[in-house]
């Protein structure tokens, strides 16, 4: 899947976070909190082709039910595609 504006994941505090450079920082609202999953996904995404990708790779990773995965893979899809970043 293709990340459309230039952001690098970054811990701190014990937080996962992604961070805008270059053209991003100013078309970006400011930083982006990530959870578990969400750092989880981030990590996945230059190397899926498509959401069944990312869905095979949550449900490989973590002991949850296949429609509960593909509700919180769906809402960060989501929010990504709002936010301009997929």
């Amino acid at each position: 899947m293709k990340i459309r504006k230039e952001l690098i994941k970054r811990e701190v505090a014990g937080d996962t976070i992604l961070v805008p450079v270059g053209k991003s920082v100013y078309d970006s609202n400011g930083l982006f909190a990530l959870n578990e999953l969400g750092a989880f996904l981030w990590d996945r995404l230059p190397q899926a082709s498509d959401r069944e990708d990312l869905l095979a790779a949550v449900l490989a990773e973590y002991e949850v039910p296949e429609a509960e995965a593909a509700r919180d893979l769906d809402e960060f899809l989501t929010r990504l595609r709002e936010f301009g970043i997929l």
